[in-house]
This record gives structure tokens, C-alpha cells and sequence, in this order.
């Protein structure tokens, strides 16, 4: 099959997607649009400009940068209605949205007014054909008081579809073991559990995010390529990680687990994870501001030599690791493999 062709194949793959932030997802358009609504007059380029940066604290500041521009409920279901159009137009059918709600709080924003008007985005988008689920985002670098705040809001909303609680930010700023009761709150909230972890960190921190804090999934996760023990335990306990190539190209994470100045695609772990046996799967992170999408992620796949079958066998690792019931997980897989193509790879 020829590019062409695998490219087109790709996009027509019913397809997950995992660790997206949605803050991450404004496009410099919607930025000017939402710096408008608040009386800051911007234009693209500036934007463009902003979402340009050497390094992973260059990045940080760039998200603290758009981020307040979203002041009030309206803005954030702007943004959901605007991902979830980009969403549909890459056939991504389920997302697990990552809310940057330690952000939210540091702002003294109302959050449950700002996950309704989230929530009524969501349902209009699931009118067209795409699901999502909520993650409540802790930032690490804020402390484990503020952490457990986000975890208690979590828990609160859970039965109006937040699924997750989670930890970004700064992975270097505190050790996980300050977040141990955070994480052990949210468990006995019946939450599931994700960590940021190995981006910038070292191999010990995947290992950390999963023995202390009971990561189910690892986001980033790169550092283990390092160290074959991690990326066996990781084999072993069958806990996955959401691999964002483009993300690790531009904020400089792979460049730095490497020891180089730079990195290129060629340089990604991802075929020598799977090789391991370390469950992944594929994602954006933050697509708006690393100028990606879910269908060129997979296509970079193609790039570091994987195959049709490889790709559709991280195609099917993205609702086997989502956070659903048996039954909803059944029917998307079995929607995956309605619609496989002429290669019957699923």
C-alpha cells in the first residue's frame, strides 16, 4: 500500500485519544477570539509567536500565557466545541480531556460553572458521534494542598463524567511522594489515577508515578527507554503510556532523555517500546500549540518504521486502556473492527 493510501487509511480509522489537554487545543485564531471578548487586542502572528519555544519551560510559560484568556464558562465551552470539531474531523470517536483545573482554582475561576458549560459542550458533540470523558488536572508545582483540592473537586463531579484525576506540570518542582495521600484520596473516591511522568523526569519517576501514587496510565513516559527494568516492569504490569511524539520533539523532553542539543523524529523510542512489550498509545498532548493532530501523530508512526498492523494494534490499545465499562469498551472495539479496511488489520 502506498502512502497515499496509508495516510487516507489513517484518518478513516476510528481512533482514541487519551492525554489531550484542552487548553492546549486553542488555535491562535480562538486565542485572538477569546483575548477579544476580554478587551486584549492580538493578532495571529503574535500568537503564532507565543507557540514558539526552545525548551519545556518555554512551553509551560506559553500555556500559562493562553490559559488566561479563559475567564468564564463561555470561554471554556468555546474551546471544548472548537476540539471537538477538530476532533470529529480526524474520526477520533471517544477523548479523555485533560481540564487544568489546579489552573482554574490558582485563578480563582468557578470551576463547577466552568464544567457545566463544559459538560453541555460535550453533549452537543456527542450528538455528532464523538464521546468524551473528563481528567481533573492537579499542577504540580502548585503543592500537594492545592493537588488534594483538585482531587476533592474531582470526586464531586465524578458522576457528572470525570473519570480521572491527574498531575501535570513541572515534574522536577516537588517528589511524588509529597502527592501520596492526594493519590490515595482520589483512589477512595473511586477515581482512576494518571501522572505525568519520565517527560523530563528520569526512568525512577515512571516507576515512582506507578509504586507510589498507582498510576494506571503514564503520561509521556519516555525516560524509560533507558533502562530496560523500567520498560519490563512497565511490560509486566501492563501499565501503558501516552506517547506524544511531536510534543517530546518541540518541548525538548526527547532531546533532553537523549543527552543531545537536538532531536529528530528518528531518534523517538516509541518502536523500541513496543518492541519491549510496553503497552502505549498515541496522542497529541497539546495539538493547537505543538501544531499537530491525532491523524499526523499516527502518520509519524509510519516515519519510525512501524507497520499498518502495528498502528492498528495502538489503534485498539487506545479504548483497551480508556477508562470505560466492559460494555462501552466493547462496542467501540467492536466499531473498530466494523470498519476495518481492505487489509483486515483489526
Amino acid at each position: 500500500m502506498d502512502q497515499r493510501k496509508l495516510e487516507t487509511w489513517i484518518a478513516a480509522l476510528p481512533k482514541a485519544e487519551l492525554h489531550l489537554h484542552l487548553e492546549g487545543s486553542i488555535e491562535p485564531a480562538t486565542a485572538v477570539e477569546l483575548a477579544a471578548q476580554h478587551g486584549v487586542r492580538l493578532t495571529r502572528e503574535e500568537v503564532a509567536a507565543r507557540y514558539a519555544y526552545p525548551d519545556f519551560a518555554g512551553f509551560l510559560e506559553a500555556f500559562k500565557w493562553v490559559t488566561s484568556f479563559l475567564r468564564a464558562p463561555a470561554d471554556y465551552a468555546l474551546i471544548a466545541e472548537r476540539l471537538g470539531e477538530q476532533l470529529l474531523r480526524q474520526n477520533v470517536v471517544y477523548a479523555e480531556v485533560t481540564l487544568s483545573v489546579g489552573v482554574m482554582l490558582r485563578r480563582g475561576q468557578d470551576v463547577e460553572a466552568n464544567f457545566a458549560a463544559l459538560r453541555e459542550a460535550g453533549e452537543r458533540v456527542r450528538a455528532k458521534g464523538l464521546r468524551i470523558q473528563w481528567i481533573f488536572d492537579a499542577v504540580r508545582q502548585f503543592g500537594p494542598d492545592a493537588a488534594m483540592e483538585v482531587a476533592r473537586l474531582a470526586a464531586e463531579m465524578k458522576s457528572a463524567g470525570v473519570v480521572a484525576f491527574g498531575m501535570g506540570g513541572d515534574e522536577l518542582a516537588l517528589p511524588a511522594i509529597d502527592f501520596r495521600g492526594v493519590y490515595d484520596h482520589a483512589a477512595g473516591e473511586g477515581l482512576h489515577r494518571l501522572v505525568h511522568a519520565g517527560e523530563v523526569g528520569g526512568p525512577e519517576a515512571v516507576r515512582e508515578a506507578v509504586e507510589l501514587l498507582g498510576a494506571e496510565r503514564i503520561g509521556h513516559g519516555i525516560a524509560a527507554m533507558r533502562h530496560e527494568r523500567t520498560m519490563d516492569f512497565l511490560a509486566a504490569r501492563q501499565i501503558p503510556l501516552e506517547i506524544c511524539p511531536t510534543s517530546n520533539l518541540r518541548t525538548g523532553a526527547l532531546a533532553r532523555q537523549l543527552g543531545k542539543n537536538d532531536a529528530g523524529i528518528e531518534d523517538h523510542p516509541l518502536h523500541q517500546l513496543l518492541a519491549r512489550g510496553v503497552p502505549v498509545t498515541l496522542a497529541t498532548d497539546d495539538p493547537a500549540m505543538f501544531h499537530t493532530d491525532l491523524v499526523r501523530e499516527y502518520s509519524l508512526g509510519l516515519q519510525l518504521g512501524l507497520s499498518p498492523a502495528e498502528l492498528a494494534d495502538i489503534a485498539k490499545m487506545g479504548f483497551e486502556f480508556a477508562f470505560l465499562s466492559a460494555d462501552e469498551r466493547r462496542g467501540l472495539l467492536d466499531n473498530l473492527r466494523r470498519k476495518r479496511n481492505p487489509l483486515r488489520l483489526v
